[in-house]
């Protein structure tokens, strides 16, 4: 008997050994799991059997640290959760780990070639939360916008002595005709930069004329445009206004410019003449120039106009017992019916946690611990290993002694 339970001390110890070996040799794999022998006595109808390995877990309660590495489609977890991967078998896997990259497609896959799992967007640029399909960056061309909105906040100082119109017609090259000018940039159907100049000339109090140029061309409307403030200051009328501009001169064959300005919240103070706010929603065709990942998994793609486009969003899974996760080949875990059905959700929402981009996550494995667990393994073997020797030793004993 007792050479059978010093057997059974050194299969298990075996077996321990392969799993403190194994936490070792991933010290340093990117978002790996340690792994813990658990152990379990033996009794057969009350008499001492042994030892034996009753399961080995993984610690899924201690995350490893996040590494900066810089690289747009590095991504690591801060928190509970799983990236959501398809296998080129259309088999899903889960990972920590988040070294991705882009294939020939624009796919974003990892090194074994398994595809990332999100939400894809509509052809209109919407995030489509009901699907979850392999995440694709789209490396085509960005189309240009043509400007719609023109918003300006600015003060015009009311300090200023009014311009009699009749006396000194504006004239955009002669600077005594108006007090000051601002100008902004407006993109046509074709992508063309086009720059509109608005010039601001105080007729009487409290009222203010503004005169539009767009590339040296006056766009003036036939009933011009005025400007009119109340005694605080504050503006009361004159805050819209819509520009068409269909001149070929200008716009050649894009389509006209119907250009909605904004004067909300301008004021006319006692201050000199600035501009607070200068925005337009148009701008010229861009190719994709990168990537970028927000903590909440939206990715989107940079363009070399300055834009960006969302290109869908990454999704995680949790399971109620990770535990029951299988571990696989490269870096990655297979559900079971052990672990629970999995949870799919996007980053920082529920109990899942966030993602880091251009950050990996190490392993968890404490390789000071693992030495001194494999320490204590080598004592075990060695003790169960002299039980063998006495055991062995006593037997030849007694055959010697018949």
């Amino acid at each position: 008997m007792s050479f059978n339970i010093a057997l059974s001390g050194l299969q298990a110890t075996t077996q321990d050994l392969n799993t403190i070996s194994n936490n070792i040799a991933n010290s340093s794999t990117v978002g790996f799991r340690s792994g813990r022998s658990e152990f379990s006595a033996i009794y057969n109808g009350g008499q001492a059997g042994g030892v034996n390995v009753m399961s080995t877990s993984q610690n899924f309660s201690m995350g490893g640290s996040l590494v900066y590495t810089g690289r747009q489609l590095d991504m690591g977890i801060q928190g509970d959760g799983f990236f959501v991967l398809s296998s080129q078998d259309g088999n899903t896997m889960y990972a920590r780990a988040g070294m991705f990259n882009q294939d020939a497609d624009g796919f974003v896959t990892d090194p074994a070639g398994n595809r990332l799992q999100g939400y894809s967007v509509s052809g209109t640029g919407n995030l489509q939360t009901g699907n979850v399909t392999d995440l694709q960056v789209q490396a085509g061309a960005l189309p240009a916008k043509a400007t719609s909105t023109i918003g300006l906040i600015s003060n015009l100082d009311a300090r200023v002595d009014p311009i009699d119109p009749v006396v000194n017609p504006f004239d955009p090259d002669n600077a005594a005709t108006y007090h000051s000018s601002s100008t902004v940039a407006a993109y046509d159907s074709l992508g063309n930069e086009h720059a509109l100049t608005q010039y601001y000339v105080k007729t009487a109090d409290n009222t203010w004329s503004v005169h539009y140029m767009m590339d040296d061309v006056d766009v003036t409307p036939a009933a011009g445009h005025q400007l009119t403030f109340d005694s605080d200051g504050m503006l009361t009328g004159g805050d819209s206004l819509t520009l068409n501009i269909n001149d070929p001169a200008i716009i050649g064959g894009a389509s006209t410019l119907n250009l909605a300005l904004g004067y909300d919240k301008s004021t006319q103070y006692a201050s000199d003449y600035n501009n607070s706010s200068l925005n337009q929603n148009g701008y010229t065709s861009g190719e994709l120039n990168g990537i970028r990942l927000d903590e909440s998994g939206m990715l989107y793609g940079t363009y070399t106009n300055g834009q960006e486009q969302l290109q869908g969003q990454v999704v995680l899974a949790d399971f109620n017992n990770p535990n029951g996760l299988i571990p696989v080949s490269n870096n990655a875990w297979t559900a079971t019916n052990a672990a629970g059905q999995p949870i799919v959700g996007t980053p920082t929402t529920g109990t899942l946690g966030s993602v880091a981009s251009g950050y990996l996550e190490g392993s968890n494995v404490d390789t000071t611990a693992e030495m001194v667990s494999l320490m204590t393994a080598q004592r075990n073997y060695q003790s169960n290993a002299k039980v063998l020797d006495a055991n062995s030793t006593m037997q030849q004993a007694l055959l010697n002694a018949i």
